[in-house]
């Protein structure tokens, strides 16, 4: 989920944490667990400031080794170590299991999303992602906002919050069985479908369509269960030539390859260098693929520059690659 999302869980988890004695005896001690709890609810994200490096190495290891089964423990350990310096009143079990649950929730929800996480390494590096839960979805983060509101307001947090959680449970089936009608609706549309990728939008009723068959790809959006197919690509292995081989030791080409599962991709040759472009079919946006890994190679094969990530037009792919070109 989004750090806003991340945020308003963990108050939501510090309030209810009120409910237990040792916590609502002691201002102190409720404000140590607030403070362990929202603490908890983003300290897998710390891999973000990945981003400040490189993109490349934001893709390969964003939600990856932050989100695993060791950092259940880790985490809630060393966020209670610390914090049991300053707020010594709520105790270091109180800490350690309020903490774990923030740590613990942060990573299960996290799987729901097209992007997911690594949520059972080190037994496999496999992403797990369910891709049912957008990102950012309006009706969880307003639900909570809404519940932190009532609270805040003087609303029990027991009753308050155990009926959030009631709420949210039915919201994630709600929108897992949608999500298994829209996939339904596809395979009678396309009968020799190999792989349905249907990814949750910001928008309620819509959802992001991606289908290989054995000789296609498929990209469109459902709206309910409406499907509607914009582009049909074929499906063309990628070669083993000496430009593919010599671009696919640049690591953002090799970052964009281990994440996309729907690609396709193109060699251009040009007065100024040679262009292999990979793109994303996962993420059509007003007719456009913003997703893409670039690299650009001179007359021998050797990389002059590389990019991947979001680009929503020409002049800013070429500002990208252009420095490192220098």
């Amino acid at each position: 989920m989004d750090t806003g999302t991340h945020v308003v869980m963990g108050i939501a988890l510090g309030a209810l944490a009120t409910v237990d004695p040792v916590v609502a005896g002691s201002s102190q001690a409720a404000i140590g667990i607030m403070t362990a709890t929202i603490i908890g609810s983003q300290i897998p994200d710390i891999d973000t400031v990945l981003k400040l490096k490189n993109n490349a190495d934001y893709i390969r290891n964003h939600r990856g080794v932050t989100h695993s089964l060791p950092m259940l423990a880790i985490w809630p350990l060393l966020i209670s170590s610390i914090l049991y310096l300053f707020f010594p009143a709520a105790t270091f079990i109180h800490l350690l299991l309020w903490t774990f649950i923030a740590v613990g929730l942060h990573i299960f929800v996290d799987i729901f999303n097209a992007y997911g996480t690594q949520a059972v390494r080190p037994f496999k590096e496999t992403w797990v992602a369910f891709g049912f839960i957008n990102t950012f979805d309006w009706f969880i983060f307003g639900s909570h906002v809404v519940a932190i509101a009532a609270w805040l307001l003087g609303s029990p947090a027991g009753p308050t919050f155990i009926t959030l959680y009631i709420i949210l449970a039915f919201y994630y089936v709600a929108r897992f069985v949608t999500q298994r009608m829209i996939k339904h609706a596809v395979q009678n549309l396309i009968p020799d479908s190999e792989e349905i990728i249907i990814a949750s939008t910001i928008h309620f009723f819509q959802w992001r369509v991606a289908v290989t068959t054995k000789d296609h790809y498929y990209v469109g959006r459902a709206f309910k269960r409406n499907i509607s197919i914009y582009e049909k690509f074929d499906r063309l292995p990628v070669p083993d030539n000496e430009i593919i081989r010599s671009a696919k030791l640049d690591k953002n080409l090799a970052a964009f390859i281990s994440f996309s599962k729907v690609y396709n991709w193109r060699i251009e040759e040009k007065l100024d260098g040679t262009y292999v472009t990979f793109t994303d079919l996962r993420y059509r946006s007003n007719g456009h693929y913003p997703f893409v890994a670039v690299v650009k190679l001179d007359d021998d094969l050797k990389i002059v520059s590389s990019y991947t990530g979001w680009i929503f037009s020409t002049e800013k792919l070429y500002k990208k690659l252009a420095p490192v070109s220098i």
